[in-house]
Formats: structure tokens, sequence, C-alpha cells
């Protein structure tokens, strides 16, 4: 009897038995909860996205990010923009309000996120600065690492003179205004991309000093890097061997937290016109651009402020995040 009610209780699908397919499924909140504090799931989404767009950017970008067409000057997102005769009402250029193209669409429709002050698509710009910012980023990242951590591990490896000199060299950096610096760079050899990555590079290489140097002074004190020099080991072999491993903790959290930094300052740079010159799209020269008609034209400047934001963001998520799971102390997410 018990068997036949085990039987006639078991749901069973096309011959199966166990929980129904909606019940297999269902979602539990506190598993996904805990998933996106264990694991960088936004971030990582945000930084797909960012590189896939800028990998792929001629492709994804419906339009030229430079070619101009009075007639959309200042035209609206067309999600704000169904209702035309609204549109006509509002304080914009006339040349947007044109008779409709030969497809029957009015051409303030056009742009998914409007036109800027020149009659430019704003996604198309949008999505080739996702590009600038990721090259510009990745290279001034990568050449500032090599700089730094190879300051900071001759800093505390030789000590003495060489430590005292090249840590007063940091603190004269340190001192030194940067907006300033890169105010008379500007002025000296003129706004242009590859100005903007020397001036990045300076800016990030310092972050790596002070850190890396303590972390040597550390290691070098240890029982295995003694047995290395009483084996013979070189300088050399030591440094690469035995002291960088147990630094790479540390250099992917600063580089992590460094990322973010970087596209702040070069869009901060571009819109004070110390960085990347127009036209090309970068995101902080399109804010400046747009800045004068935030009253009337508030998408210029509002997308790509939050595209900055978003991924400024989404690295400093993931550099803390780093942190806390590369840092035995930090360890709060188990």
């Amino acid at each position: 009897m018990a068997s036949e009610t085990t039987a006639r209780d078991t749901p069973t699908v096309q011959g199966t038995t166990g929980p129904p397919v909606a019940q297999r499924f269902r979602i539990n909140p506190a598993s996904l909860w805990y998933a996106l504090r264990r694991w960088p799931i936004i971030p990582g989404l945000i930084m797909l996205v960012l590189a896939v767009t800028g990998v792929f950017a001629d492709q994804l970008a419906p339009y030229d990010d430079i070619e101009q067409d009075i007639r959309f000057r200042n035209a609206p997102p067309r999600i704000f923009n169904s209702n035309v005769e609204y549109w006509e009402s509002q304080d914009f250029s006339e040349a947007m309000f044109r008779a409709p193209d030969s497809e029957g669409k009015n051409p303030a429709n056009r742009f998914i996120l409007g036109g800027d002050h020149v009659g430019r698509d704003v996604l198309s710009r949008i999505i080739h600065g996702a590009r600038i910012s990721l090259v510009v980023t990745s290279v001034a990242l990568f050449s500032g690492l090599i700089l730094g951590v190879t300051i900071g591990v001759i800093s505390g490896y030789y000590g003495g003179i060489v430590d005292e000199f090249l840590m007063r060299m940091v603190d004269i950096w340190y001192a030194v205004p940067f907006l300033l610096l890169a105010m008379v760079a500007v002025i000296i050899f003129e706004a242009s991309l590859n100005l903007i990555v020397v001036l990045l590079i300076l800016l990030a290489w310092s972050g790596y000093v002070r850190n890396l140097r303590g972390e040597v002074l550390s290691l070098k004190e240890r029982d295995f890097v003694a047995s290395a020099r009483v084996a013979g080991a070189s300088t050399f072999r030591i440094i690469f061997k035995h002291l960088l491993p147990g630094l790479v903790n540390t250099i992917f959290v600063i580089a992590s937290l460094r990322v973010g930094q970087l596209i702040l300052a070069e869009a901060s740079l571009s819109f004070l016109g110390a960085g990347i010159p127009g036209p090309t799209p970068a995101w902080g020269v399109m804010i400046a651009e747009g800045r004068e008609y935030v009253e009337s034209a508030w998408w210029q400047t509002v997308f790509p402020g939050t595209a900055i934001f978003l991924v400024v963001l989404a690295f400093n998520f993931l550099g803390d995040w780093v942190r806390d799971r590369l840092d035995p102390r930090l360890r709060q997410l188990d």
C-alpha cells in the first residue's frame, strides 16, 4: 500500500520522475544574492560590454562617428521623440524638422540616443569612445605597471642610497600638480592621443612603488631568499624567481583599482582640453562639447557621462573584489 501511494503521488513528466519543471528552474533569492556578492557578475558584464564595443566599434556603430549632418543638430533621442508635434514646439534647430526622408521617416527619429550640436550620432560616438578609452587605458596601465614595479622592486631590494634616491624622486613627483603639468605639456607639444598616453603613464606608475617597496622589504628577509643567496643565486634570479611571485597579488589588486582612475583621468583631461582633441569621439570630449547645450540637449552630456560612471564603478567594484579574494585577511565572502 505504501509503495502504491508513493508512486501515485510522485509527479511524472514524460515518463521521468522528479519535481515539476517550474520547480527545477526556480531561482532562490538567497542563492542569487550570494552569487552576486561572491562573484563580480555585474561589473564583469559591464567590462565585457566595454571590451566588445571597443573591439567591434566599426561593426556595432550604426553611423559614422565623425560624419556631420546639420539636419540632425541637437536631435532628441528616438525614445523621447515619438511625438513629432511636441518636439516641433521646442526650441531646437528648424533644419531638424524638415520633410520626411525617402523612407517616410522624420529626420528627428533617426538617432537612438540623439544627435549632438553638429548632427553626429551620440550612440556611435559613445561606441567609438569605448575603443579610445580601452586603448589609452590599456597602454597606460601596462606601461605604468612595468615602470612602477621596476622602481618599487629595485628600491626595496637594494635599499641604502638607491632606496633613498628613488623614494625622494617619488615624493617630488607626488608634489607636482598633475593637472598643471598636463596643461603645460599641451601648450608645448599640442594635444594628441600620444601625449595623453604619456601623461597617463606618468600618472599610473607612482601608485605601485611604495606598496611594492614595502612588500619587497619584508620578503627579502625571509628564509627562502637567504637560502637562495647561500646557494649562489644571482640577483636577477632572486628577484624574478623568488620575489616577484610573492608580489603578483598586490600588483593585480593595484592594477584593477587604477583602471577606473585612469579612465576618469583621461575623461577629465579631455574635458579640460588637455586630452584627446576633437573630432575624436572620446567621452570627455563629448561632455566638453555638449556642456553649452545642457539645458536644450542634455543627452549630449548625460549619456557619455553615464558611460564613464558605469565603467569606473565596475572597475572599482572589481578591484575591491580582487582585494577581498586575494588577501587572506580580507576574505569576507566565504
